[in-house]
This record gives C-alpha cells, sequence and structure tokens, in this order.
C-alpha cells in the first residue's frame, strides 16, 4: 500500500497533468521540416513552447534539422542569458533516509553506506573550506527522513549564511529537500533560502512505481508532482524541478518537464527558476540495469531543446558529468553549473583528491578544482558569475519574470557578474587565473557604452581592487 496523504495538505491546483496517453500521442507524430522550423522561429521570439510545439522539435531527427536546433539553441542562450555562466557548489548535510530508490546510494537498504549527519561544527567547517575556495552560492542536500525537519533545515540554512571566512560569506543557499506540507515550506522559507528543488526523477508513472518503493513517502506520486505547487503557495517563489535521465524514454521526461514547467506557470504565473537533468550515474551498493540509458548525442538534443521549450528558465547541468559535456552543452542551453564539487559527507574538507564511494551519493563526472574551472571558462569567453543580486533585491518569482521577459536583466547580470568575478580573482585565484580574468573584465567593459551605469561599475571595481569592498551590487 502507497503511503497516505491528507488530500487537504496537497495544493488548491493539485491534480495528475501528466497525461500519459496524451504525451504518447505527441511522440507518435512526425512533423515535416517546415513545421520544425517554424516552432524553431518562435522559440528565437524568446516564446515558451507548448507540449505540442516541443514534441514537433522531438520528432526532428535528420542531421539538418538537428543542426538548425544546436544553432537556434546557441543563439537564444546569448540573447538571454549573454556569456555568463552562474557558479554554485552542493553540500551535503545528512544521508539517513527512508526512502528505498533503486538508483540511489542513500536508499535505507544500502548496507554499503556510510550514515552521516553533519553536526554544527561540521557543518561550520565545511562552509569555511567552500569560502576559503571561493564559493559564495550553495545548494544544501539533505537525504528525506524525520531528523531533518523542516525546523532542521531552516537551522542549517541559517548557519550556513551565519559563516564569514576572510573576505567571503555564503549569499545565496538553495535547498534540495524532501517535498513539505505548506507549513514545513513556510518554516523553511523564513530563514531565506533562495531555490527550493525537487527533482520528480521520472514523469512516467509506471516506471516510478517501479523504482520507488511504495512503503515510503516517495512512493506517492502525486504528493512529489505537488510538491512545488505547495512550496509556491507557502511564499517559496523560486523552485527547481528536474528528472533523473536513464529511468525511462528521454523524449517522454522532456514533455514531463515542459508540462511541469506549464502547470506552475499557469496557477502561478511563473514557471520553475531552473530546470535540471541529470544522467544515471554509478553509485555504491547500486546495481540498476536500465535499457533507457540517455547517450552524449541524445543528451546534447534535449539540452538544446529544453532551452528552446523554456527561455527564460535557468539550465543546471551539474558535476555528475565530464568535463567536456559539460562544456559543449553551456554552449547551447546551460546558464548555471556546480564548480570544485564534493558530495561526500563531510567531503570539502576529509576526501582528498578522490572521490569516496561509501560516502557519497552518486559518482561525479567533473571533480577539478574550483580554480581550474573558472580558468576554462575564461579561457572560453564566459564570465563567471557569482551573483545573488536579483533575489537579495527581490527580484524573484514573477518580479523576475517582469526584468527577464524584457531583456533587461542582462543590463544588472553583467555589472553583477563582473564584480563577483573579480572578487573571486582578487581573492582566491591564482596568478593564472586572475591574469585570464583581468583581460576579460577590460574587454567586457569596452563593450559597455559609456553611462552612469558604466562609470559606477567602474568605480566598484577599483573599490574591491583597492579597499576591502565587498558584495556591491545593482
Amino acid at each position: 500500500m502507497s503511503f497516505a496523504i491528507d488530500q487537504q495538505k496537497l495544493s488548491s491546483s493539485a491534480h495528475d497533468f501528466i497525461d500519459e496517453p496524451f504525451l504518447n500521442s505527441l511522440l507518435e507524430r512526425r512533423a515535416e521540416p517546415s513545421q520544425v522550423r517554424e516552432v524553431i522561429a518562435k522559440s528565437m521570439a524568446k516564446q515558451a513552447l507548448s507540449l505540442e510545439e516541443t514534441a514537433v522539435l522531438l520528432s526532428a531527427e535528420s542531421a539538418e534539422l538537428v543542426e538548425e536546433i544546436f544553432a537556434a539553441a546557441r543563439q537564444l542562450k546569448r540573447d538571454v542569458y549573454g556569456n555568463r555562466i552562474v557558479l554554485f557548489a552542493p553540500l551535503y548535510v545528512g544521508s539517513d533516509c527512508t526512502n528505498d530508490c533503486l538508483y540511489c546510494a542513500f536508499r535505507r537498504s544500502n548496507r554499503e553506506q556510510i550514515r552521516r549527519t553533519l553536526t554544527p561544527e561540521d557543518l561550520r567547517t565545511q562552509v569555511e573550506a567552500m569560502l576559503d575556495r571561493g564559493h559564495k552560492r550553495t545548494i544544501l542536500v539533505f537525504g528525506e527522513h524525520p531528523r531533518y525537519s523542516p525546523e532542521f533545515i531552516a537551522d542549517c540554512v541559517r548557519q550556513v549564511y551565519a559563516v564569514q571566512s576572510g573576505k567571503g560569506n555564503i549569499r545565496r543557499v538553495n535547498v534540495n529537500a524532501a517535498p513539505q506540507d505548506h507549513q514545513g515550506y513556510a518554516t523553511i522559507k523564513a530563514a531565506q533560502i533562495g531555490t527550493y528543488q525537487i527533482f520528480q526523477e521520472t514523469y512516467h508513472h509506471e516506471t516510478y512505481g517501479q523504482v520507488h518503493s511504495p512503503q515510503s513517502r516517495k512512493g506517492n506520486y502525486l504528493w512529489r508532482l505537488d510538491g512545488l505547487a505547495r512550496a509556491m503557495e507557502a511564499g517559496c517563489d523560486d523552485v527547481g524541478i528536474g528528472a533523473l535521465f536513464g529511468l525511462y524514454d528521454w523524449r517522454f521526461e522532456v514533455l514531463g518537464l515542459v508540462a511541469h514547467a506549464l502547470h506552475l506557470q499557469k496557477h502561478y504565473h511563473v514557471g520553475p527558476h531552473t530546470i535540471s537533468f541529470p544522467r544515471l550515474r554509478p553509485a555504491s551498493g547500486v546495481e540498476l540495469t536500465s535499457s533507457y540509458l540517455v547517450g552524449d548525442e541524445p543528451f546534447k538534443r534535449l539540452v538544446a531543446i529544453l532551452r528552446l521549450a523554456v527561455p527564460y528558465t535557468g539550465l543546471i547541468c551539474t558535476a555528475r558529468e565530464t568535463a567536456e559535456i559539460r562544456r559543449e552543452v553551456m554552449a547551447f542551453g546551460v546558464s548555471q553549473i556546480d564548480a570544485g564539487s564534493r558530495i561526500e559527507l563531510g567531503g570539502y574538507t576529509e576526501a582528498g583528491d578522490t572521490q569516496v564511494m561509501e560516502r557519497e551519493q552518486f559518482q561525479l563526472g567533473d571533480i577539478r578544482p574550483l580554480d581550474q574551472v573558472m580558468n576554462e571558462l575564461l579561457g572560453d569567453g564566459y564570465i563567471p558569475s557569482f551573483c545573488t543580486a536579483c533575489y537579495r533585491l527581490g527580484r524573484t518569482g514573477e518580479h523576475f519574470m517582469e526584468f527577464a521577459i524584457p531583456g533587461f536583466i542582462q543590463n544588472m547580470c553583467t555589472p553583477n557578474a563582473l564584480s563577483t568575478l573579480l572578487e573571486y580573482l582578487v581573492d582566491y585565484a591564482s596568478p593564472e587565473t586572475r591574469a585570464a580574468g583581468e583581460k576579460l573584465i577590460e574587454r567586457e567593459l569596452d563593450k559597455m557604452p559609456e553611462s552612469p551605469l558604466k562609470s559606477e561599475l567602474v568605480e566598484r571595481l577599483r573599490r574591491i581592487r583597492e579597499t576591502d569592498a565587498r558584495d556591491l551590487y545593482f
């Protein structure tokens, strides 16, 4: 028997909006090249796509049409996000879990996993280590367990914000944790979190039931599907969705993500702040086999299609992927990555240079240090950004969309990205990275027209170089 839920604790919009027969019928259609190009043209006008239009892009198989999709995604990425890449790092707080998900090393039946929950002192030590490397943004990750209550999560968030090391502090704390009821979300929101992230894992009902134990809260499909609607009703207006690619047909999961984004937009007037699309990775004690594993080429296609389908939603490519794949998808879709990540409990101070599988949820594909990732981004012409201005100035949820949709956001994001980049260069970077970063800042300033905004930015950059002034944002 599945976990029972009180229907009164669901959101006002609660229903199972994943219509499988309809989605499958869309995937059976074959679109003409002219239809594909019409949908691409709509995307280039920065209009979100419908499920039917997204399915048209998914049906494109010819090399010529696929390349047109990539080209459009590259252009749309530049138009909406410029050349910025936002950086963050995860911090795992606890690996206790009552769920028994077949693909996860944290599942309750996995005897190989070393269970641990960070103490307040452990948490402070990990945050200090992150700050000393230059991090400014983090996402706290928790297993689903009664000990990780809303009050516990909120207290961890406050502890992270309170840590100061040198000139650094964490300026935005996001959360990846179990779905809550309305009061639980309100409790966590009061700690000033940024984005609340929940992955549906798979939108395919039968597969969902196969990989999630019905004897757990996560076994209830609707409770999880409705989780972020409840979060929005409780005041968390920045939310993140995601699917674990490799559990079922990647095309179906793309439609599931778009359906989820459209549902939130319809009922709460703003879609998800971010979408994640991790692929299955090896994990300690996991022997899951799947006939739906996603190769590199389909993976790149799904990223490009998501970029076209949801133009104003941030796309996150995590360090599950290799450095080579991440470098490719940043060009045509991805706007956020984690870097210098360690996902072992205590990994920022205790893990050394190799991964410890028995202490992490899954294996990472990219464990390069933050400075090495920064250097590569700069060499590729990106502005690595640690900006948190929009959240701290209230430009979130619907307010963020008011700024973002007309394209005005770039006028604030580029200056903020440059100032946070310079903080990193002055306080943490290797000499090689600092030299590359200073050259990029100079090029970016040369591209900016003369204006009061530019003059103020130049003055702020001077202050960062010559004084202890930090955290200057527009």
